[in-house]
């Protein structure tokens, strides 16, 4: 058994206008396992964020389900974490307060334990700031502030909707190495959303390429680059150049094929 299947999912919205449906994600079928780390790429409105949102008990599907251990997903639980594109901190809270504020929602307690929300620190490499405010920080580092606040959490699941997105490229770079070295350690199943093809070959075991909407899975590709990615460049393996130039001719088609209906609803 899988650590998550996502069987035929469907999800419909309900237009503004309370007559017609919009659908964004339409019978979808995938198994993860255990500790891999799967990235989703896709056009933009594919339903990649609806998708991750139903994975996390966000949202309910119009159809299909999502096992998790083998039980279904009905609701928010402390077996998955969400890491935001936005950091989503509590500007009146240290580093310290917002890494144990998820925990404490999830488990109803009001403390969490000064250990491990140090362990959480030093593993993102916020040693030496723990007393400082969001404010304080610079993009990176608020990042790095809701990625221990996630593993803090102690989740089975970690999902992550485009958490580097807003970063520099450098400063990316960066977090992706950091990322990688994190979930080497705490074995965690990981989803994540990217818009970036060099992301998704620098982090990923298997990318899942959506359709335009109705998001459906067009492609699954193993990435079978070594590990870990972080110590040489990933730009110079002789199977990168293939891999990339395949993804973007899919994209690219998946993304025609999005303006053209977009077009044609105008």
């Amino acid at each position: 058994m899988a650590h998550i299947e996502i069987q035929d999912l469907t999800v419909e919205y309900e237009l503004s206008d309370h007559r017609n449906m919009l659908i964004a994600l339409w019978q979808v079928n995938l198994a993860i396992e255990q500790g891999e780390f799967i990235v989703v790429v896709g056009p933009s409105g594919c339903g990649k964020t609806t998708l991750i949102n139903a994975v996390a008990g966000l949202l309910q599907p119009t159809s299909g389900r999502i096992l998790i251990d083998g039980t279904p997903v009905s609701k928010p639980g402390p077996d998955r974490a969400m890491v935001f594109q936005d950091y989503a901190l509590l500007p009146w809270r240290t580093v310290v307060g917002n890494i144990g504020f998820g925990v404490e929602m999830q488990r109803g307690r009001a403390h969490v334990g000064d250990a491990e929300i140090q362990q959480a620190i030093e593993l993102v490499g916020l040693k030496g700031f723990e007393q400082s405010y969001p404010h304080q920080l610079s993009g990176g580092m608020r990042q790095r502030v809701g990625l221990a606040r996630a593993i803090v959490a102690q989740p089975k699941v970690l999902l992550m909707d485009e958490p580097f997105a807003a970063l520099d490229a450098m400063t990316r770079e960066v977090m992706q190495g950091e990322l990688e070295q994190i979930i080497s350690t705490a074995k965690q199943t990981v989803i994540f959303i990217t818009h970036s093809i060099d992301e998704a070959i620098a982090l990923a075991d298997r990318i899942v390429v959506a359709s335009a909407r109705p998001g459906r899975i067009r492609e699954i590709i193993p990435v079978d680059l070594p590990r870990p990615r972080r110590e040489y460049d990933v730009k110079s393996h002789s199977g990168f150049g293939a891999l990339r130039e395949h993804l973007w001719t899919l994209l690219r088609e998946e993304a025609i094929i999005h303006a053209h209906r977009a077009n044609a609803d105008g």
